[in-house]
């Protein structure tokens, strides 16, 4: 009776107080957001998971591919989840019973003055162990297994994190590749407009000749080439510049260079809705990663509450020990033995419950971690979809400014071809003209960036499995 009243007194010392260590931090779910989540689970993916493909351009297809393949940041990600993964199989093994083999032959001499009496004291022995050791932790409070959980949950994440970068490197790509297109078209008006000017400069050095206009309108005319001249080869240097991002983008440097420039009038749209899914949560896997990261941050909790109890071992050894090498496997050197070994904490300093409030920090910071994850995407989706409609609205209101302004340069340059107006009318028409015409190629662009931009902020057609899927919709599991 007295043993089972000291191991109860022992095992209440040992579980300290865990109280008023609490996460105060709550998840923000589908329904907080307006998003539905019965919609949620109805609604199809409305992004093929090769989006790209959609574009119609083998170029950028072949690009992408190669990025995919090849680049370092994807490498990294991917290195990651083997590491997290390899984190499981160490948290799994915690759980499985172990055997280790023992060897020791030691050449020893006994003090003659300690507890060994002559003639051991004092004399040289050679003493040897040659046994098994043999342990299994009875996980009776879920230490090994809230440890699993919290391995599991960061390989998810990483898992997610690798899907992530994926989606991203292929929309980076995309828009490389588009910014290319767009400085090639800014490139075709540039020298459109340096033929146009040599063209006018005719024109005025005719009338010039003629008497009909003065040097003034000669050398206005001039200044217009090399300024032509100067923003073509600016043009240059950006779309070399583009080609490097590019060639970093698949990491093989050269790749864009040997590549036919693209244009922006053979790049066909690809058909997204405009609209905030109501499976939006379920649909990124930048969303999904936070929210493994809680359940990683929750079982890394339930994990530190399981310190506060006893660990409970079954542990056996069998073998042989000797004095005198050569007595190690004769008879009676046989030893053996087997039972419990219970380890409670009785005092620690505070060190268990400063580890606990710690691991709750934790979960509070995974906790709004996911939560600004969560409305950064809203926010992204809606900004894109706001910009894809704008952009739309845009091409409309500027190609009809883009025909009034080409009419009304025609007409210029036609009534000073017959004398009826003066070359600053050329040039009024001509600066407009030329600003409509880089905006209808910028428009042209930004209308493809910006269905990339939504592509990406759909989730980029990624596909969760069922299990992710769940986590990332559920509230957060609360171990006791």
């Amino acid at each position: 009776m007295t043993a089972m009243a000291a191991a109860a007194a022992l095992f209440l010392a040992g579980c300290a107080d865990m109280g008023h260590i609490d996460s105060h931090a709550k998840l923000r779910d589908a329904d907080s957001l307006g998003l539905s989540s019965q919609a949620a689970e109805l609604a199809a993916p409305t992004v093929d998971s090769q989006w790209w493909l959609g574009f119609g351009d083998a170029q950028l297809n072949a690009l992408v591919d190669q990025a995919l393949q090849g680049n370092p940041n994807l490498q990294v990600a991917r290195a990651r989840l083997e590491r997290a993964q390899a984190a499981v199989g160490v948290a799994e093994a915690a759980r499985k019973p172990k055997l280790d083999g023992q060897l020791d032959l030691t050449r020893e001499k006994f003090s003659g003055n300690s507890i060994y009496p002559a003639p051991l004291g004092g004399s040289i022995q050679e003493l040897g162990t040659l046994q098994l050791n043999a342990s299994w932790e009875l996980d009776f409070f879920g230490k090994n297994r809230t440890a699993i959980e919290s391995a599991v949950g960061a390989a998810n994440a990483a898992a997610a994190d690798a899907d992530a970068a994926r989606v991203l490197l292929a929309s980076n790509v995309a828009r490389a590749y588009f910014q290319w297109a767009r400085l090639d078209d800014q490139l075709a008006v540039a020298k459109r407009t340096l033929t146009q000017r040599e063209e006018t400069l005719k024109l005025v050095r005719d009338r010039v000749s003629a008497g009909l206009d003065t040097r003034l309108e000669q050398y206005q005319s001039e200044g217009g080439l090399p300024q032509a001249r100067q923003q073509i080869e600016a043009l240059n240097e950006q779309i070399e510049i583009a080609q490097h991002a590019l060639d970093a983008l698949v990491a093989k440097p050269g790749t864009a260079q040997g590549l036919a420039a693209p244009k922006l009038a053979g790049i066909r749209p690809i058909a997204l809705q405009p609209t905030i899914p109501a499976n939006l949560l379920g649909r990124r896997a930048d969303i999904a990663s936070a929210r493994w990261r809680v359940e990683a941050a929750t079982s890394d909790v339930a994990n530190a509450k399981t310190q506060f109890y006893p660990n409970i071992n079954l542990v056996a050894f069998a073998g042989f020990s000797a004095l005198g090498f050569g007595n190690l496997t004769k008879s009676g050197s046989e030893q053996w033995g087997v039972g419990p070994a219970v380890r409670l904490p009785i005092f620690e300093g505070g060190r268990l419950r400063a580890n606990l409030r710690g691991k709750t920090a934790d979960l509070d910071g995974a906790i709004e971690s996911y939560n600004a994850a969560v409305l950064g995407a809203v926010r992204d989706v809606a900004d894109q979809v706001s910009s894809v409609q704008s952009v739309a609205r845009q091409q409309a209101e500027q190609a009809a400014s883009q025909r009034a302004a080409e009419s009304a340069y025609d007409i210029a340059v036609q009534r000073y071809g017959a004398g009826l107006g003066n070359y600053l009318n050329v040039l009024t028409a001509e600066t407009t003209v030329l600003a409509e015409r880089r905006q209808a190629v910028d428009l042209a662009a930004r209308a493809l960036e910006t269905q990339v931009g939504l592509a990406r902020a759909l989730g980029g057609g990624w596909q969760p499995d069922t299990e992710t899927t769940a986590a990332a919709a559920k509230p957060a599991t609360r171990h006791p």
